[in-house]
């Protein structure tokens, strides 16, 4: 049977859900060597500040019990050293680009917004409000409702792109930061960003991380991030793209079940750089075996328990 794995999240058509996470594709360019990026349902960038940023010193990067903990600290060379050396080639290889913007203020994120507002080949803007492991801006707004609805309102007054905040799992009920960001006028939400974690070197009893605290990613998180998405399905309208320890096509669907519309691929990517096409191969055969012509039927379909 014909079968359609194209998505529609706001005006933004992906031709299959699954995205390639921010932080865990480079700027989608350092993997154009060796596979087709463009045939991702989308990239979402590394985040971008309004300038060049260093990140945190090593060590940054820790593995843990099914899982990953990082402080990289949102390294990145900026939104115009982007829209100069990554842009015009990402739009050549025909990439489905969702930015990934950041800032300290309100102010920032929408410089950002703005500078990539103005070229083409940008297909969304995804705002960082969650990042666990700096101090400034980002996790300030995104654990605030407050600020939450600040930043995407502040943001949706200058660009005409879709908005997509990136939700924070590190706070007590997170679809009130679903619905504070459908107030402000998101198009979608993204959820969840990593845990807040620690991880402790018992010999010399100091840290693992230079930051001493990071985000935890990986399968550890799946279980939660699978409750969050349900739970933000539940409270809003918007579209969601779900995220936390994806590594097959049956985490996946079970995302979309509980009612994303489209993933993103994070961590695995590490542990797989070719995973993409197993997931979108068993996507597509799950779809064939239940019977299932477009993607989009899967979303939000969970029975309950009789």
């Amino acid at each position: 049977m014909a079968r359609d794995l194209s998505v529609q999240i706001g005006s933004l058509t992906l031709k299959n859900p699954i995205i390639a996470a921010s932080g865990c594709f480079g700027y989608g360019l350092e993997y154009a060597g060796s596979l087709d990026v463009s045939a991702l349902g989308g990239v979402a960038s590394k985040g971008l500040f309004l300038k060049e940023r260093e990140g945190h010193p090593p060590p940054r990067i820790v593995e843990t019990p099914s899982g990953m903990l990082n402080a990289i600290g949102l390294q990145g060379i900026g939104v115009h050293r982007y829209v100069a050396e990554k842009l015009p080639e990402l739009r050549r290889l025909g990439v489905t680009n969702i930015v990934n913007i950041c800032g300290t203020t309100l102010d920032e994120y929408c410089e950002v917004a703005r500078v990539l507002s103005d070229h083409e080949g940008v297909a969304a803007l995804e705002l960082n409000i969650s990042c666990p492991n700096i101090k400034e801006g980002g996790i300030q707004f995104g654990c605030s409702l407050t600020g939450t609805y600040d930043v995407v309102s502040a943001v949706r007054k200058v660009t005409t792109l879709p908005i997509i905040p990136k939700l924070t799992p590190n706070v007590t009920d997170v679809a009130s930061f679903a619905r504070a960001s459908e107030e402000g006028g998101a198009d979608a939400v993204s959820l969840v960003n990593t845990f807040l974690a620690m991880a402790i070197d018992v010999e010399t009893r100091t840290p693992k991380l230079s930051n001493m605290l990071g985000g935890l990613s990986g399968p550890a998180i799946r279980p939660i991030a699978v409750r969050m998405v349900y739970e933000c399905h539940q409270a809003v309208k918007l579209p969601i793209i779900g995220m936390g320890g994806i590594q097959s096509a049956t985490d996946v669907i079970e995302f979309l079940i509980a009612g994303a519309s489209a993933v993103q691929v994070g961590t695995a990517n590490f542990v797989d750089p070719f995973i993409w096409t197993k997931l979108t191969d068993g996507l597509a055969d799950y779809m064939d075996r239940h019977g299932i012509g477009r993607v989009s039927e899967i979303t939000g379909s969970l029975r309950k328990n009789t």
